[in-house]
């Protein structure tokens, strides 16, 4: 796309990565398998020295890594945290990250962190409280900015937008670019009735700078967004569907909570190079 989000921004195809998580710290940096980049959580990098900044070392020596953050808050009540926006451009700025991501939600109320990734009601006041707060961010930290779309279990109170739209407003009114999840369309369509292929083309496009990919858990009345497994069939056929739509983009395994081997981890990376091949082709 000439005109897209990252040619704007001059922000390269990164190809298949996956995130640096505890159990890789001594394998991944050593692997001779097949990786083009690492994502970071910041929060638990923020602090320098020990065992995760040695692992974080030595894998910025190989690849680029690019901070994925859980703690923004960037639709919360609550001011944006000083000091936490400052350690996180330190950190993008040290990485020499072309970009950085967060997550259109709250995770923050009255000071005290909920442990969660909660959805903001979709309308008009969500926009124009959540707009100038990315617009500080991109200006603080110096770098392009993306907003990832959650996965929520609930509808919050006081909606008058449907989710693309309500994307479309962010995305478009803070010029930033977005991290578009497929597994969260898959579950969020399942769990809440809607068409995903649908809300894939009610989306703009034209700002996906990067995909994440990941399992979830099918329970008798509701999927889990869980990161807990390899990704599924019907999540697979969403992100050839994008890909088919977007061009290839840069695209994350995203494996949380039972981690197996890495090499079951980079083997879910090979896949999605593959369809990053295909839709170069």
């Amino acid at each position: 796309m000439p005109n897209s989000y990252a040619h704007r921004h001059g922000l390269t195809f990164l190809g298949a990565g996956i995130g640096l998580r505890r159990e890789f710290y001594e394998t991944l940096p050593c692997t001779g398998r097949a990786l083009d980049w690492v994502e970071i959580v910041p929060e638990n990098f923020l602090s320098l020295g020990g065992r995760s900044q040695r692992a974080l070392d030595a894998c910025a020596e190989r690849w680029q890594v690019l901070p994925h953050g859980v703690g923004l808050n960037i639709g919360g009540p609550d001011p944006l945290d000083d000091g936490y926006v400052t350690r996180l451009a330190a950190l993008t700025r040290r990485l020499d990250a072309p970009f950085f991501s967060d997550h259109l939600c709250y995770s923050r109320l009255g000071g005290v962190f909920l442990h969660d990734l909660l959805p903001l009601p979709f309308n008009d006041e969500a926009v124009e409280h959540v707009v100038p707060r990315v617009r500080e961010v991109m200006d603080r930290v110096g770098r392009p900015f993306l907003l990832e779309n959650p996965s929520y279990y609930a509808r919050m109170p006081g909606g008058t937008l449907d989710e693309a739209t309500f994307l479309r407003r962010v995305a478009e009114e803070a010029d930033c670019g977005l991290l578009l999840d497929v597994n969260n369309i898959y579950v969020n369509a399942q769990n809440h009735g809607y068409e995903p292929r649908a809300f894939v083309d009610a989306l703009p496009l034209e700002r996906v700078v990067q995909l994440h990919l990941a399992g979830h858990e099918r329970r008798p009345d509701v999927l889990i967004d869980t990161h807990g497994g390899p990704v599924c069939d019907e999540v697979w056929s969403l992100y050839r569907y994008v890909l088919e739509r977007t061009g290839p983009v840069s695209t994350l395994i995203e494996w949380d909570q039972s981690i197996p081997s890495l090499e079951a981890v980079l083997d879910e990376a090979d896949r999605a190079r593959d369809g990053l091949r295909e839709a170069a082709r």
